[in-house]
């Protein structure tokens, strides 16, 4: 089947909601108000492209292309980005609901969550050397040798992770989220 191609359009107001799409690339183009809740986006590659208020959650990422992506103030709760294409994969989050996402194995280095929600979010076995986490709430977040290496925690809330389990060479934490990081340890902190 060929593949459809649409570069330099702008999508508004569109509903795929629980719709496949297939066969079709995105090149540089911006999707505003639109819904891809439950929408299967398997097999599809978006490139150089923006989401701006849109609902993305539970859609479906089996081997998506997702390569240079921005989203802003986008519902993104659910979505498995493991399953994802990871061939030049890249994006960043502002103003974004990402609660209880999955982004295991991922290569999320230079990544930046601005303003974001990121509850229960699985970052186990993910490289997030660089990443920015800003103003962002991090309840309930795993990080399991995940690669933290000069990643940035100061603004952000609510992150725990244990040392030994992950790479934390140079990683920047707020002090009063340290009591977090020593939770295994059992420690009364005052």
């Amino acid at each position: 089947m060929e593949t459809k191609l649409y570069q330099n359009r702008t999508f508004d107001t569109v509903d795929y909601s629980e719709k496949r799409l297939s066969n079709v690339e995105f090149v540089n183009c911006e999707f505003l108000n639109c819904n891809f809740s439950k929408s299967d986006l398997s097999h599809n590659d978006f490139l150089d492209s923006t989401f701006k208020n849109c609902n993305l959650s539970l859609a479906v990422l089996k081997n998506t292309g997702l390569k240079n992506i921005k989203f802003i103030g986008c519902k993104l709760m659910g979505l498995d980005f493991s399953a994802s294409n990871s061939f030049l994969f890249s994006m960043n989050f502002e103003d974004c609901l990402l609660d209880y996402s999955t982004f295991i194995y991922k290569k999320l280095k230079k990544t930046n969550f601005t303003d974001c929600s990121l509850k229960e979010t699985d970052f186990s076995n993910t490289d997030l050397s660089l990443a920015l986490f800003k103003n962002c709430d991090l309840s309930g977040a795993t990080f399991v040798e995940t690669i933290l290496e000069k990643t940035d925690f100061r603004t952000s809330r609510n992150y725990a992770f244990d040392p030994s389990e992950n790479k934390i060479k140079g990683t920047k934490v707020s002090h009063i989220a340290l009591a977090g990081l020593l939770e295994k340890f059992d420690l009364v902190i005052e």
